[in-house]
């Protein structure tokens, strides 16, 4: 985890989760323009167009999500695949000079793919990180600095090399780029197959099985827990038992980078900062019970997370969240699309009672453009996701790019 100045973390976000607007290009002038300004840089087998056979391979390697694989989705008129710095800031430079519009895709993890798609109607050209995926962990110094194309599985296996006994908190999702969120531990609510609901605790103890024991039994004696019932493991260990990898899996499939699912979906997540009484739950569970495919995962909060001001980085959900909700609908038959989105919708808006209100906060990397988007609405979905973080986010913009060059459905937008 890197050291940097509040200022400077805001101005790394800012470049970081932007893409910028286009003029009107036609795709051979966008390939044949963008491809000679790069030429200078260029080394083989780092620009790909869709006359290449390998080009919708590679732009399907990093799309986690089915909704945006299908025929009708817009496509990129070409991918650059940078090998260093100097790359992305020739290409950067290339598309102002040239008015392309970019997106910028490290682990493809967007929910809403808006680092290889864009629904703005605008021609684009793809900017693929995954060529840069060096991990450099220091022991010494207690970081850990990996370049942008890394997936968070990299990180863990290479931390994991330097050490049987440091690990870092993240996602268990194995696709997900270095630009992924840290949590604790992920409660699991779905159906199952026989119409009852299942709930499923995923935590990490440091420390012993007696300790353990001791904790649970004073905190929790309600659940019996045995010294029979707990497993040791070393950290790299958790994190393939927390995946459902099978023991005799080695952890070096960490480094395969392949994504731990592939199917359509939909996610919308919420805070909740008040306990959710009996009742509300108990109508929670119904809606559920009624519906097919709707998940929800309970990420608790609170720790060192809350003792970090709201304002030091962009993430505000900090002191006094109980608990970070995240849902997700997920089928395999694009028919169904619209049944399904309807499933997560209802599920959202009857927490709507439940859930923290004005603004009703948001999870930026659970991206949903339901909450509304650049062009199409007003900037309400910014304070959902930044709170009021977000007018400070929009004067850095504003002042280092005040043209608006970086830009997408969910950029941070200028100051009127």
């Amino acid at each position: 985890m890197q050291k940097t100045m509040s200022s400077s973390r805001f101005v790394l976000f800012l470049l970081l989760s932007l893409a910028p607007f286009s003029f009107s290009h036609q795709k051979d002038q966008i390939q044949e323009t963008f491809h000679e300004c790069l030429s200078n840089i260029q080394t083989p087998n780092t620009f790909f167009t869709p006359n290449d056979t390998n080009f919708t391979q590679i732009l399907k390697s990093r799309a986690i999500n089915l909704k945006f694989r299908t025929p009708s989705t817009p496509k990129p008129d070409a991918i650059f695949t940078p090998l260093n710095e100097t790359h992305i800031q020739t290409a950067v430079i290339c598309a102002k000079k040239l008015g392309i519009h970019l997106r910028i895709r490290s682990g493809g993890h967007d929910y809403e793919g808006l680092s290889y798609t864009s629904v703005m109607g605008r021609p684009f050209v793809v900017i693929d990180l995954s060529n840069m995926q060096d991990v450099n962990v220091d022991l010494a110094d207690n970081s850990v600095w990996a370049e942008t194309g890394a997936t968070i599985c990299q990180v863990y296996y290479r931390v994991a090399e330097k050490s049987k006994t440091v690990g870092i908190p993240g996602s268990i999702c194995t696709s997900l780029g270095m630009g992924g969120h840290v949590a604790g531990g992920r409660v699991l609510i779905s159906r199952t197959s026989n119409k009852t609901l299942s709930t499923t605790y995923q935590a990490l103890f440091l420390g012993g099985t007696d300790r353990l024991v001791q904790i649970m039994n004073t905190g929790f004696p309600e659940l019996g827990l045995k010294k029979e019932d707990c497993f040791e493991m070393s950290w790299i260990e958790s994190v393939m038992h927390i995946m459902e990898y099978p023991k005799i899996v080695p952890p070096s499939v960490l480094l395969e980078r392949k994504p731990s699912f592939l199917n359509y979906f939909k996610a919308k997540s919420d805070f909740v900062r008040e306990v959710i009484p009996e009742s509300g739950l108990e109508g929670m569970w119904k809606i559920m019970l009624e519906d097919e495919s709707p998940l929800m995962i309970w990420n608790p909060y609170g720790g060192i997370m809350s003792k970090i001001p709201e304002s030091s980085i962009p993430f505000p959900h900090r002191n006094g969240v109980l608990f970070k909700v995240q849902y997700v609908s997920a089928w395999m038959d694009p028919a169904m699309d619209d049944k399904h989105v309807s499933e997560i919708r209802k599920v959202y808006d009857y927490m709507a009672t439940y859930v923290t209100k004005s603004p009703r906060e948001a999870y930026v990397n659970y991206r949903d453009l339901d909450i509304g988007m650049n062009g199409k609405s007003d900037d309400s979905w910014g304070f959902k996701y930044f709170k009021d973080n977000f007018h400070t986010l929009r004067k850095i913009k504003t002042k280092f790019d005040y043209s608006n060059f970086f830009s997408h459905e969910h950029s941070i937008p200028l100051i009127d």
